[in-house]
């Protein structure tokens, strides 16, 4: 049995496709895009072909891939909570995913109700079909065709694309492992972080010396704020603060290293000698937005009845090693050196000084006449000399 299923698979030209080309292909949407092409020129009357990717990620429930014949292939995400919304459960998937079904509406013997089959008759469909793809650890993602001529997929037509099934969900299973793995690395290392471990930078001491501008901030009075709230609202608070924080310094170009109970490390690594200003510039930027930023969040805050956010937060650039650091078995992937030092020993001037924000020489020195003003000399914790320490204008 099993050998005859072989025979007839690998004597399909789609299924030696497969075998042959289409795991060459490291873009998710490009073999979606393929593997549409490839089917039509197999002779299967296909329309539609849909892959759904459900993901680990802290925003996204998944990602969908959408080929439409002479379209080409368009995606789209859906985010934490959409998959509750009407529209979701009224429609196939839900039961792909949670019943692991395979559903087959025959559109043009049928008025149907979900609004996506509502859509894809009203564009000529005929036939749909939506089945899951049952991964080796029990994952489950899912899969529809849809065909647009008169009287749908022939039996035949549907009994090559289930025995092709198997061997497109081979393939996305890698591509699905793939992005849990760059999407978990995302949020929990920054970017350039899990790019450099899935590169092969895993062993302690793997590291490179970088210049970069410093982050790095925290909130003013957090111990007796939270001492004060219960700790769903003191979770609250942290998570809008880091969410605004987090959110000005990835636009700015910046990566975000960690946080430490309310610290935030981030850095603006410097691509060249040349761009030392610019980097620089984008760091300061995003710092007065920062201000901004937060001025808005606590009017939101105040008006809801919550404390209100007070921060501090320093720039410097230096040199730094970005790397692995750690015990042998759990590793942190982090920066360290003397300009991260500098860094925190400046951050802890802002409330003495009462400034958000401070800056150090090496930083005012790269910017504009007129953006930074001197605050005189300071002393820093473990720093011999007093340090000349500037503010934003």
């Amino acid at each position: 049995m099993e050998d005859d299923i072989a025979q007839r698979v690998y004597s399909d030209p789609v299924a030696r496709w497969f075998v042959t080309e289409a795991y060459r292909i490291t873009d998710t949407a490009e073999l979606v895009g393929a593997a549409g092409e490839q089917l039509v020129l197999s002779g299967i009357p296909l329309y539609r072909l849909a892959y759904f990717q459900l993901t680990l990620h802290p925003e996204l429930v998944g990602k969908a891939y959408y080929w439409r014949r002479g379209q080409g292939v368009r995606t789209g995400v859906r985010m934490r909570g959409d998959d509750q919304d009407s529209d979701y459960r009224d429609n196939p998937l839900p039961a792909v995913f949670e019943q692991h079904k395979t559903v087959r509406v025959r559109l043009d013997q049928v008025e149907p109700q979900a609004p996506l089959l509502r859509q894809l008759k009203d564009e000529g469909a005929t036939d749909y079909v939506a089945l899951p793809l049952l991964f080796t650890d029990g994952h489950v993602d899912g899969l529809s065709v849809v065909s647009d001529r008169p009287g749908g997929f022939s039996s035949t037509d549907l009994d090559r694309m289930y025995l092709l099934q198997f061997a497109f969900t081979r393939l996305v299973e890698i591509h699905s492992l793939r992005d849990k793995a760059t999407h978990l690395l995302d949020a929990y290392v920054g970017r350039a972080a899990g790019q450099r471990i899935l590169a092969g930078e895993v062993k302690r001491g793997d590291g490179q010396t970088i210049e970069a501008v410093i982050w790095y901030c925290d909130l003013r009075g957090f111990t007796r704020v939270s001492d004060m709230l219960p700790a769903d609202a003191v979770i609250t608070l942290l998570n809008d603060y880091f969410d605004t924080m987090g959110d000005i310094v990835t636009n700015a170009g910046g990566e975000i290293l960690k946080f430490m109970g309310d610290g935030m490390l981030a850095i603006f690594p410097v691509p060249s000698p040349a761009e030392r200003a610019d980097t620089a510039l984008r760091a300061t930027h995003a710092a007065a937005a920062a201000v901004d930023a937060m001025l808005v969040l606590n009017r939101i805050r105040s008006a809801e009845g919550e404390p209100t956010v007070r921060f501090g937060l320093a720039l410097h650039i230096g040199e730094v090693m970005f790397g692995n650091i750690g015990a042998s078995r759990r590793l942190d992937f982090t920066v360290i050196g003397p300009a991260v030092n500098h860094t925190a020993r400046l951050e802890k001037l802002c409330s003495p000084l009462d400034r958000s924000v401070l800056l150090s020489s090496a930083v005012a020195a790269l910017l504009p006449a007129g953006d930074s003003e001197s605050l005189g000399d300071h002393r820093l914790k473990d720093i011999d000399r007093p340090q000349q320490v500037f503010a934003l204008r």
